[in-house]
């Protein structure tokens, strides 16, 4: 970040009760003034697509995305904030080349909704990191659609072949369940935010791991994540919204895993 953009960034530091860019800081956008990340190492436009198979053929900004919208005054930290006004079937997404360190890190946003309530009967993942899909090579939180309430977890798998013996499908598949990180009551609310952390650091060795945090505490770490990974950075995205109704604001991400006093602060400023 040069020395413009640090000041640029400023009043939102302030804001969070730091003084100095968070060490390892690579992206943030905060939506307060339009769709383009305030900082970003890599790309900072957002794009959207009628799929994630048809990425290569994203437009900027939300073109592509007729339920989703820049609401202006609907932020966390600010006036803008992302809103989902009905189940989002289509690709919202950065760029993750230079955005993200594939290795170890943190990713940081902030969620409001009402999961029973506000929620499609399916699967919901207000984020993913992949290039492929939600069992192979990704990073992702998401909502179950038959729980009451709705469980929240996260899911973090390296290469598929890696790691699942059969296909028996997700909701069979004890080598996938085994390792999700679950929150049978999480907190969310439509009256106000929730904030989700996860952290990762090692990934592709035999001694990954990673850990969710929900409004600053720890709520677990799955098993180790030993197998590896294949991104591939030039098609790897931050997907936002994946059949989400809600509001996201204030996407963080740092090129380390930040540690439970820095979460603390994000999340209680």
């Amino acid at each position: 970040m040069n020395r413009l953009s640090l000041l640029a960034f400023a009043p939102f530091l302030l804001s969070l009760g730091l003084s100095a860019a968070p060490k390892g800081l690579l992206f943030h956008a905060s939506f307060d003034k339009g769709t383009k990340a305030n900082l970003a190492k890599g790309d900072p436009q957002l794009y959207s697509a009628t799929t994630y198979k048809q990425q290569d053929q994203a437009t900027p900004d939300l073109v592509a995305a007729p339920n989703v919208t820049l609401a202006t005054e609907a932020g966390r930290h600010g006036s803008g904030a992302l809103r989902f006004t009905a189940k989002n079937e289509n690709a919202v997404f950065f760029r993750a080349a230079k955005n993200v360190n594939f290795k170890s890190g943190t990713i940081a946003f902030w969620l409001r909704l009402n999961p029973d309530k506000d929620l499609a009967p399916d699967y919901c993942d207000p984020f993913q990191l992949t290039d492929k899909a939600y069992n192979d090579s990704a990073i992702w939180v998401d909502f179950t659609k038959d729980e009451k309430p709705r469980h929240f977890r996260l899911g973090v798998f390296g290469i598929l072949k890696s790691w699942q013996a059969s296909s028996p499908g997700p909701d069979k598949d004890a080598a996938f369940n085994n390792r999700l990180i679950v929150v049978q009551k999480p907190p969310f609310s439509a009256d106000q935010w929730t904030h989700i952390v996860i952290t990762h650091q090692g990934l592709g060795t035999p001694k990954g791991k990673a850990a969710l945090y929900v409004n600053g505490t720890l709520i677990g770490n799955p098993a180790a994540v030993a197998e590896p990974f294949a991104w591939d950075p030039a098609k790897t995205t931050l997907r936002l919204g994946i059949n989400y109704i809600g509001l996201l604001d204030d996407l963080m991400v740092f090129n380390r895993p930040l540690s439970a006093p820095e979460i603390h602060t994000l999340a209680h400023k």
